[in-house]
């Protein structure tokens, strides 16, 4: 436990964990002060918060319910920028076919992002440095001369999450890079242009920092002197691990239980290399926040911490990934810190992804209502709204291949992602959405997915907080029909009709 108490340790003295903020400022901000704040985005990379990857720095604090739209990097990463569900900005997965970067992303959906109205309406200065989608730079979609709209600085990495050996877009011109660590190491690359970033910017004007890390994104490097850290480490062993999701979808039901001692050795080996990787990062956070204080900026600054999706490492028998619809995979940590906000305080409201950019837009005063935007300033929270929604939407389009896996060729064609002992992570009819519904009298999941059979599963995560027992089969027909509904009407929704508060009907009980 003392390895995990000092993974992180930045974020017990810098970030509080806090989704029931308060603020004076918020509700047009541009009228109440000549002094906006200014707002620093930190983005992790497959960080998980149901399997203990935040153990550290949520010892303390209660969990709070943040869920992502998507459990995948480039089209949660697009809900994130746009505040959209993908059924509205069409990122459906990490090619450049399925959107991902795209020339047509770029032309409908890049303009409209909140770091664009940030710059073009908030007179705000703008950073990015990182990872961005998972195609960006491609040559297909205007290589790395493309920056996008909204942003004063742009440090974008090629395509998908590297440590060594990559290549930056810096304002437009390729930047490559080695494997030498002083010069290299990505994640501490990151935290050097962000340093330069306040100390050359304008004093005059609010800025908008959004820095995404590779960490913990495979493959895993961690810098040198984290190398030997936490060798005594294992993935937790919740009660869903290494066990047969017996009445779940046959993708999770053909999952090999118990799973070889090479896959958990594997997996065992993976959530090690996993935290070494964000200790870097739990020293760019130290770095950025110090920085602002030095510069007496910190006061004036909101700090939000999240990932764009969550992780899974031998959850029903999965190795790892996160393309399934369980809180292992589609709840993510959020922390923040800034002007006003109580500490040690947490919220059962639940919050979204696709909520970020409007909660951003909300503190730089814009008037969220002007976008299309599908999410929610969750900044009324603060001032104890007791008007807010209970339902939020998770879509997924499950990916496969035309052709047989030739190690596993008695599972057929339409299956990808599969470990040597054939333990497929994803396929075509992997495709699904979900209500995830957080009420004072109910916390549940309804999901359908788009296959043959239709297949509905439905969890009470109060009774049932690891997702043990799928009781669609044993629930009312009248009870399914209702949250049918909502998922019918959530899927169908754009803009402010994704916003309906109270849609839950309190009289349905478990």
């Amino acid at each position: 436990m003392e390895s995990h108490r000092y993974c992180l340790r930045s974020f017990l003295s810098y970030l509080l964990i806090c989704v029931t903020l308060w603020s004076e400022q918020s509700y047009g901000l541009f009228g109440r002060t000549n002094r906006r704040p200014n707002v620093v985005l930190i983005l992790t990379d497959d960080l998980d918060v149901a399997l203990g990857g935040l153990v550290a720095y949520f010892a303390h604090f209660a969990s709070v319910p943040q869920f992502v739209a998507s459990p995948l990097c480039c089209p949660s990463r697009a809900s994130i920028l746009t505040g959209k569900y993908p059924h509205n900005h069409h990122v459906i997965n990490n090619t450049l076919e399925g959107n991902c970067s795209s020339s047509a992303w770029q032309k409908s959906q890049e303009p409209q992002t909140f770091p664009a109205f940030l710059k073009s309406f908030g007179g705000y200065q703008t950073f990015f440095a990182g990872k961005y989608l998972n195609q960006y730079g491609h040559s297909d979609a205007g290589g790395l001369q493309h920056v996008p709209p909204g942003w004063s600085y742009w440090v974008a990495l090629e395509k998908n999450s590297k440590y060594y050996n990559y290549t930056l877009s810096v304002n437009g011109k390729a930047q490559k890079h080695g494997a030498d660590y002083n010069r290299d190491y990505l994640t501490d690359v990151l935290a050097n242009r962000s340093l330069e970033f306040l100390q050359y910017k304008s004093s005059y004007q609010p800025f908008f920092m959004m820095v995404s890390t590779p960490a913990p994104h495979s493959p895993w490097t961690a810098a040198p002197q984290y190398q030997d850290h936490f060798n005594d480490t294992k993935a937790p062993r919740d009660p869903n691990f290494n066990v047969h999701g017996k009445d779940k979808h046959w993708l999770i039901r053909q999952a090999k239980t118990p799973m070889s001692n090479s896959s958990v050795q594997f997996l065992d080996d993976a959530f090690r290399k996993r935290w070494r990787t964000l200790l870097s990062v739990d020293d760019l956070v130290e770095k950025i926040v110090k920085r602002l204080e030095v510069r007496g900026e910190l006061e004036n600054t909101y700090i939000f911490f999240t990932s764009d999706n969550g992780y899974h490492t031998g959850q029903f028998s999965l190795p790892l990934d996160k393309r399934q619809l369980y809180e292992f995979d589609i709840r993510v940590p959020l922390m923040v810190r800034g002007p006003n906000i109580k500490p040690n305080q947490t919220s059962q409201m639940p919050v979204a992804n696709v909520d970020l950019g409007p909660t951003i837009l909300d503190i730089a005063g814009y008037y969220v209502n002007k976008t299309k935007m599908d999410g929610m300033s969750f900044l009324p929270i603060m001032m104890n709204s007791s008007s807010w929604r209970t339902d939020i939407l998770v879509e997924y389009e499950g990916e496969g291949r035309n052709v047989s896996d030739p190690a596993c060729p008695l599972l057929g064609p339409g299956v990808s992602e599969c470990f040597p002992d054939c333990v497929c992570e994803d396929a075509y009819n992997n495709t699904y959405a979900c209500v995830r519904t957080v009420a004072p009298s109910a916390n549940l999941q309804y999901c359908e997915f788009d296959d043959n059979e239709v297949f509905v599963e439905v969890y009470n995560v109060t009774a049932d907080p690891y997702q043990l027992n799928n009781i669609a089969k044993t629930i009312e027909q009248e009870v399914l029909e209702k949250m049918n509904h909502r998922l019918m009407m959530l899927q169908s929704c754009s803009g402010q009709t994704c916003q309906t508060p109270g849609v839950y009907d309190r009289r349905c009980t478990f």
